[in-house]
């Protein structure tokens, strides 16, 4: 607990305060739901809810303090308001003002379309199995030390990612790796913050609902490495043909990665199989129980990540080579006695979902059949649907078209859009069947002994969103009903 009066000495810019600044402050958030007695809330007008309307609520739930840009016309004498301009370009002030900066803490961003949460994971994974105590803040969760927390978006509001790494410095963390999306960058939720290192994986079609191009998409990443000191690190993938874009004009240090180009850290893929890959990195031989070539790029930049933070190199392979990736990666589902193999992965975009039915293919080797199952979710990049189709059927002997989180859309329009990815020839080999649950009981059906399914497109999560309700949903606990219990 604080006092207003503390708070507000730190904060550097003008402001009116109506009420008593003696009053206890325990926490600060700007969602109202959050709130506990003696919190304070920020009315923040977003671009989809003004935080004013949420004023009452938030006094209701206890709240001591209300920051906001109007007063509203009923001013408790109980609470304190504190009256200011420009509250959304402030929020980073006041961010610090109450959790401090990231201190002592070694900042690591990782951006990109895919391969952010591997990346984070993997580097946060093997810190802990270093012995260094290190903070992740990512899609699939927050880790404070070995604590964890559930994550909301890819990369939270500013005040949560403040609020995360003041535990994480009381906590004896000395790092913090975390995603950086295309969206935090653009409204301004990593403001403030200095990154000691940051990475880019690759680049390719997503949010362009969000963004209106790729070029902007583009820009928006490029804004991370713009903003980095000449005492940082940037690591790029220089095999993608926007990685030498991203670190255009960046005073930090650079090191590539890549398997084909000329690069600081390069790899060779020597074996690889649904167990793992056997690399050649540099004069080391190096096996990872993590596959496919993607997989071997997110390798090289935690390598490369890790040295920038100053561990030597023969370690980190050491402790790479046993620990696990994120949820809902490659996540295998194998029933030996039929010799089916059932994989659960995150590709929710074309090049994520290429890479993966790419490998797939590259190990199956035509042994048997690839049947994948793919959705795309509602209220998103629309023009990315029929791409996705497109991808599945390149690589498949048979398509399930279904739903992902539909949301506010009918599931059914979705399945249509993607449909416009395929052409008549390759009709006979799609099924459409929007219950993903069917779909999933109807692909373990299609399979025979060596096929592999894959199950695409929402990995980690346990839940599907529709019509504004999430329902309890994980890919691959019904997989393992249906392949392995009800056999």
């Amino acid at each position: 607990m604080r006092k207003l009066s503390e708070i507000l000495k730190e904060l550097p810019f003008d402001y009116e305060l109506y009420g008593n600044k003696s009053v206890q402050v325990r926490d600060v958030f700007l969602d109202s739901r959050k709130l506990h007695s003696s919190d304070a809330f920020v009315a923040l007008k977003g671009s989809a809810f003004d935080g004013h309307r949420f004023i009452e609520a938030a006094i209701e739930k206890g709240a001591s303090v209300i920051f906001c840009e109007d007063l509203p016309t009923k001013i408790r004498e109980h609470v304190a308001y504190v009256h200011l301009s420009d509250l959304k370009e402030k929020l980073t002030l006041l961010a610090k003002a109450f959790y401090g900066s990231a201190g002592e803490l070694k900042l690591v961003g990782v951006t990109g379309t895919n391969g952010k949460t591997t990346v984070s994971t993997l580097f946060y994974n093997t810190m802990m199995e270093m012995g260094v105590q290190c903070g992740l803040i990512s899609t699939v969760k927050i880790m404070v030390g070995a604590k964890e927390y559930p994550s909301e978006l890819t990369t939270p509001d500013v005040l949560t990612t403040y609020r995360f790494m003041k535990m994480m410095r009381d906590s004896g963390c000395q790092t913090c790796v975390m995603e950086v999306s295309s969206h935090a960058i653009d409204q301004g939720r990593i403001d403030g913050l200095s990154y000691d290192v940051a990475a880019f994986t690759n680049l390719s079609h997503d949010h362009l609902d969000y963004h209106g191009s790729f070029k902007e998409y583009a820009y928006t990443k490029k804004r991370l490495f713009d903003g980095l000191s000449p005492k940082s690190v940037a690591v790029y993938n220089v095999d993608d043909k926007n990685g030498e874009v991203m670190v255009q004009n960046c005073k930090a240090e650079k090191q590539s990665y890549g398997l084909r180009m000329q690069a600081d850290y390069k790899a060779k893929v020597m074996e690889h199989d649904f167990n793992g890959m056997h690399l050649r990195i540099g004069e080391y031989e190096f096996f990872t129980g993590l596959v496919g070539k993607f997989n071997a790029y997110n390798v090289l930049a935690v390598l490369a990540i890790a040295e920038a933070v100053g561990f030597e190199r023969i370690e980190i392979l050491r402790v790479l080579s046993a620990v696990s990736s994120a949820d809902g990666r490659f996540d295998l589902v194998r029933n030996v006695k039929k010799g089916i193999t059932a994989i659960v992965d995150y590709a929710h975009t074309p090049d994520a979902l290429d890479n993966v039915l790419q490998t797939i293919s590259h190990i199956n080797k035509k042994k048997g059949k690839i049947i994948t199952l793919i959705g795309c979710g509602g209220d998103r990049d629309k023009t990315k649907r029929p791409l996705m189709a497109k991808v599945a059927i390149n690589y498949s002997d048979a398509v399930i078209l279904t739903s992902d989180n539909p949301r506010s859309e009918n599931p059914e329009d979705i399945l249509d859009d993607m449909e416009k990815g395929i052409e008549k020839a390759e009709e006979h080999k799609v099924l459409r069947i929007s219950d993903r649950k069917s779909a999933i009981k109807t692909a373990i059906s299609l399979a025979n002994s060596t096929d592999v399914i894959l199950v695409a497109g929402k990995g980690h999560e346990t839940y599907q969103e529709i019509k504004g309700v999430r329902y309890p949903f994980d890919d691959k606990q019904i997989l393992q009903e249906f392949l392995l219990h009800n056999i």
